[in-house]
C-alpha cells in the first residue's frame, strides 16, 4: 500500500508563521508492505504485521496518532504487529522512526520546496498496549507503555529526550439513553537535558497527565450528546526534576483545540475543565461546540503551547476561556463534505499580563474545507 501527500501554500509574506507542519511537498506518507494471518494464536485470533512507511494509531491517540486535522499527517517508518486474541482481547507492538518534516526552513517551506522527510537512529519510538473490550458494563480497559529516544546528530542539536510512559485507561463508548465515560493517566519519566548544548545540565523527568470525561448521549433523532471533561497535564516548576509533560505525537483535535496554526492549546502545562455538545441533525450535518476554563498547572512555566509565560508566577494561573465549533455538512453524500471550524480564545489575566503576553487582545481562528472522495 502507499500514500501520496503534497500539502503546500501560497501567498505567504515574511512575517508568516509558517513551518514545516503546514507545507510537506511530494511525500510519499505511506509505502509499506503488509500481511494479514488468520488463527495464529488459536481459534478467534488473528494478526497483521505491517512494515515500511505508514500512519500510526495507538490507543487513545495521546501520546502516539498521525494527525487527522494538520495540514500535514505524521508518517512513521518501521514495523507493527497488531494482534487479536480470543475473548476481545488484542496487543499493538511497534518499533519506528518517526518521520521529521524536511525541509523545515522557514525560507524553504515558504517556496514549497521538495524534499524527502527524514527518518533516523536519532529519533526512535517504540511500545506495546494490550487492551481487553467485553468487560461488565461494556468497559474497555487498556495499558500501555511508549519509549521515546532522542539524540543529537551532527546538523542538529537536540535536548536528548529519553521519556518513558506508562499508561492506563478505562473507557465505555456512547450510547443512546446511558451514560458513557473514559478516564486514562499516563506517567511519565526519564532524562532531558535543559537546553541544547552538549554540557547543558541533564534533568531527571517526573510529569503526569490525566483525562477524565463523564457524559449522556439523549434520546432523539440527531442523538445529541453532552460531555462534562477535564484535561491536566503538569508543568515545570522550581525544582531539581523536570515536570512539564510531553505529549510526543499526540493529536489534540478531538478534545482541546485544533492543531495547525493554531497553536495556544496542547497537551502540556494545562488544568482545562470544559463542556462539549455534539451531534448529528440529519445524515448529512454534524455539529460540535465546546467551552473550556483554562489554568497553567503550574504559573512558572510557558502557558500549554502558547509560548507566554511569567517564570515569577506574578501574572497568576488563569489563562481564561475558549470557545470552539465545528460543522461538517456532506454537500454530495460520501463524496463531498464542507468543513467550517471557529475558535474564539478569551485571554483571562495570565494571558493578558505575562511579561511576553501577546498586546492584540483576544485570539480568532477560523478554517473552511472542502473534502473530495474518491
Amino acid at each position: 500500500g502507499g500514500e501520496l501527500f503534497d500539502s503546500r501554500a501560497y501567498d505567504t509574506d515574511a512575517g508568516s508563521a509558517l513551518t514545516a507542519n503546514d507545507v510537506d511537498t511530494f511525500e510519499p506518507v505511506q509505502a509499506y508492505v503488509a500481511a494479514d494471518f488468520d488463527a495464529p494464536f488459536g481459534k478467534g485470533s488473528s494478526a497483521t504485521v505491517q512494515a515500511g512507511r505508514f500512519t500510526l494509531n495507538v490507543g487513545s491517540r495521546r501520546l502516539v496518532a498521525s494527525d487527522d486535522f494538520r495540514n500535514t499527517p505524521q508518517g512513521y517508518t518501521g514495523a507493527r504487529a497488531e494482534l487479536k486474541f480470543a475473548g476481545k482481547r488484542s496487543a499493538t507492538l511497534f518499533y519506528v522512526l518517526p518521520q521529521q518534516h524536511r525541509p523545515d526552513g522557514f525560507a524553504a517551506v515558504r517556496d514549497n520546496k521538495v524534499k524527502l522527510d527524514h527518518e533516523g537512529r536519532d529519533q526512535q519510538l517504540f511500545g506495546a498496549v494490550l487492551s481487553r473490550a467485553g468487560l461488565p458494563g461494556g468497559l474497555l480497559a487498556e495499558a500501555g507503555f511508549v519509549r521515546f529516544i532522542e539524540h543529537d546528530t551532527a546538523a542538529r542539536p537536540t535536548r536528548n529526550r529519553g521519556l518513558t510512559n506508562l499508561s492506563a485507561r478505562v473507557m465505555r463508548d456512547a450510547a443512546p439513553g446511558r451514560w458513557d465515560y473514559e478516564l486514562e493517566a499516563i506517567a511519565q519519566t526519564g532524562s532531558v537535558r535543559a537546553g541544547t548544548a552538549p554540557n547543558a545540565t541533564v534533568l531527571s523527568v517526573q510529569s503526569h497527565f490525566i483525562h477524565a470525561d463523564l457524559g449522556y448521549t439523549l434520546a432523539g433523532s440527531w442523538k445529541p450528546h453532552i460531555n462534562v471533561e477535564w484535561d491536566y497535564a503538569s508543568g515545570d516548576g522550581p525544582g531539581t526534576h523536570f515536570s512539564r509533560f510531553e505529549t510526543l505525537y499526540g493529536v489534540r483535535r478531538s478534545e482541546l483545540a485544533p492543531s495547525g496554526i493554531y497553536g495556544a492549546i496542547g497537551r502540556a502545562n494545562i488544568n482545562a475543565w470544559g463542556l462539549r455538545i455534539e451531534g448529528s441533525p440529519s445524515r448529512r450535518l454534524d455539529v460540535l461546540a465546546t467551552w473550556k476554563w483554562l489554568w497553567a498547572a503550574d504559573r512558572h512555566d510557558a502557558f500549554s503551547t502558547s509560548g507566554i509565560r511569567d517564570a515569577g508566577g506574578d501574572s497568576g494561573s488563569f489563562a481564561g476561556r475558549q470557545l470552539d465549533g465545528r460543522l461538517r455538512y456532506w454537500v454530495v453524500p460520501q463524496r463531498l463534505r464542507a468543513e467550517l471550524n471557529a475558535v474564539w480564545l478569551m485571554r483571562g489575566r495570565l494571558l493578558q499580563r505575562a511579561p511576553n503576553a501577546s498586546p492584540h487582545g483576544d485570539t480568532h481562528y477560523g478554517t473552511a474545507a472542502l473534502t473530495l472522495s474518491f
